[in-house]
């Protein structure tokens, strides 16, 4: 399995069609369409099939695409590493972050790193396990700091836990519930939670169940931490998220949290990485930057 043979499979993808993706390359179509017929010799199986839609990858393409992806970013990642070492120019980390680390370590994390790195290039995503899992796994992420259960992760990743962070249901301030204790008051309120896999959102719907709360009646699915703050803001919705961060001067304004008995669980802020990738150096000079920023948050 050669790199060319893969990166063809990976600017097929990319480009839709085989005309378009040897245009990119500067391959003629029967060059490219001969290294993807050597590919699926190589593998034993059909990677890619023709219908009226175009070009489609079969499920062993798809699983194939996934991992040459992977094995093109480490390849990058080592090239610019090497660059880094040699004390050159064009280094790159891409990172995942939860607004609660952004709002309580990125600036001085920032600031600690460019001291070290100051010509890196640095990408931020949101750092939802949702989106930041795929990044990770194609290789478009280096590492992602993200509120999750370790439990609800793929195999494929590592979780570092950093800390465990208490937690608190939040509403603007004023709000009609605001000055609730019990949770039975909550009934009738409307929420907006983030309901996908590892999120706070259903790490909450597990602990009403187990506390033998009634669920909330009526949710609005939001995956996004914004639009869940300006529902708060503007249309009275409840969310749960970290008390640090419902209390931070910045991100809190308008914001109150509620004070109910019992409070709800604790969640883990942690790191996820790809199992048996390593980070580049100034990855894991940026992750350190982190570390030293969220160390003793709760």
């Amino acid at each position: 399995m050669r790199d060319h043979q893969l990166r063809a499979l990976i600017q097929v993808a990319e480009s839709g069609s085989i005309r378009a993706a040897a245009r990119q390359v500067n391959l003629s179509q029967t060059a490219l369409t001969k290294a993807l017929k050597d590919l699926e010799t190589e593998v034993g199986a059909e990677l890619l099939s023709r219908s009226y839609r175009g070009i489609e990858f079969t499920p062993a393409g798809q699983a194939l695409l996934e991992r040459a992806r992977l094995s093109s970013a480490i390849l990058d990642r080592a090239k610019e590493e090497i660059r880094y070492l040699r004390g050159g120019s064009g280094i790159r980390v891409s990172i995942a972050i939860t607004p609660l680390a952004a709002a309580t370590a990125m600036a001085k994390a920032f600031q600690d790193f460019e001291r070290i790195a100051p010509d890196a290039e640095i990408s931020l995503f949101e750092g939802l396990p949702s989106i930041a899992l795929p990044g990770l796994i194609q290789g478009e992420i280096d590492f992602a700091i993200v509120i999750a259960d370790p439990r609800d992760l793929p195999y494929d990743v590592d979780f570092e836990k950093i800390a465990s962070v208490s937690t608190s249901i939040a509403c603007r301030a004023h709000h009609p519930l605001a000055g609730a204790t019990h949770w039975h008051e909550l009934q009738s309120a409307q929420w907006a939670l983030n309901l996908s896999a590892g999120s706070q959102g259903n790490q909450l719907l597990r602990w009403m169940e187990r506390q033998g709360i009634d669920r909330p009646e009526k949710i609005t699915y939001c995956s996004s931490p914004l639009l869940m703050k300006d529902l708060m803001h503007r249309a009275d919705r409840l969310c749960i998220g970290p008390r640090a961060l419902f209390t931070d001067p910045v991100f809190s304004q308008g914001l109150t949290c509620i004070e109910l008995t019992p409070p709800p669980p604790d969640v883990t802020l942690g790191v996820i990485t790809v199992k048996g990738i390593p980070l580049t150096q100034a990855a894991r000079h940026l992750l350190t930057a982190f570390k030293r920023q969220l160390r003793g948050i709760s």
